[in-house]
């Protein structure tokens, strides 16, 4: 049950917690970790006990933060959630492309996470549209130590 103090807190989605259950929660922000998964910044509202000036003991909703996997989260018909703040996308450009250096056969660029070590040479941030575009073409390869392929696949 909603308390009409939280209502323009932020938008409500629908989690799924680990044993089953659901909740509905307000959505605070996404941040997309390191890895390329999502993840939803949320508040349920649970009941926290309160005293009163006058010594009465009430039961109150409490905002608890919690964060959970954009999987476990689902949106709720008519709520707006264009103004959730998000983290971690830069602008979307969660990819890079390394040059490599010029052979007669062999690919002449690498594609890398966003925080791969292994790109060394100049290099150039992409978004994933344009990393699953990448990925097809026969002048860039995968990096082997990231894997970028193996996260574009669960996208």
């Amino acid at each position: 049950m909603q308390d009409d103090r939280y209502v323009t807190a932020g938008p409500w989605a629908r989690v799924s917690l680990p044993d089953g259950q659901q909740l509905d929660a307000v959505v605070t922000g996404r941040t997309r970790t390191p890895d390329g998964q999502w993840w939803y910044e949320l508040e349920a509202l649970l009941t926290a006990r309160s005293t009163l000036g006058d010594g009465r003991v009430v039961a109150e909703p409490t905002p608890v933060a919690f964060s959970a996997p954009a999987g476990h989260v689902a949106p709720i018909p008519g709520e707006d959630y264009r103004a959730v703040p998000t983290h971690g996308a830069v602008a979307g450009r969660q990819w890079q492309v390394e040059n490599l250096r010029r052979t007669l056969d062999g690919p002449t660029r690498r594609l890398h996470r966003r925080d791969c070590w292994q790109a060394r040479t100049a290099h150039e941030r992409v978004t994933t549209r344009e990393a699953y575009a990448l990925l097809a073409d026969p002048d860039v390869e995968p990096c082997d130590t990231c894997h970028p392929e193996r996260a574009l696949r669960r996208g």
